[in-house]
């Protein structure tokens, strides 16, 4: 069992940068790859990113080239670290384990996942 807790969201202006954690309990968090999604209101939960145990990485198109997903093994986290954000970003954000695909992108593949953490850009 992993539980997950995200934090580090909040309100930030357009083109403003924000990081997001989400840390992890268990004694085997290097073993699992871990996703960032993201719901906008009335909206379907979307991939954003995702790191491998073997610290592979892969971005939603969208959010390519701004956004850069990390892990501390050390410390049991996986942080989101967002730049040039717009509004469109603006969404719950949830980080989510699994330990069968390495770069899984579907919601269906994850088996844990966080509360989610509010990120708000104002334009």
């Amino acid at each position: 069992q992993v539980q997950l807790v995200e934090s580090g969201g909040g309100l930030v202006q357009a083109g403003g940068s924000l990081r997001l954690s989400c840390a992890a309990s268990g004694r085997t968090f290097s073993s699992y790859a871990m996703g960032w999604f993201r719901q906008a209101p009335g909206k379907e939960r979307e991939f954003v990113a995702v790191i491998s145990w073997s610290i592979s990485t892969h971005y939603a198109d969208s959010v390519k080239g701004r956004f850069t997903i990390s892990r501390d093994n050390a410390k049991n986290t996986v942080y989101l670290q967002m730049n040039s954000l717009k509004p469109e970003d603006t969404a719950v954000y949830y980080c989510a384990a699994q330990r069968l695909n390495p770069l899984a992108t579907t919601i269906r593949e994850y088996d844990y996942w966080g509360q989610g953490t509010q990120v708000t850009v104002s334009s």
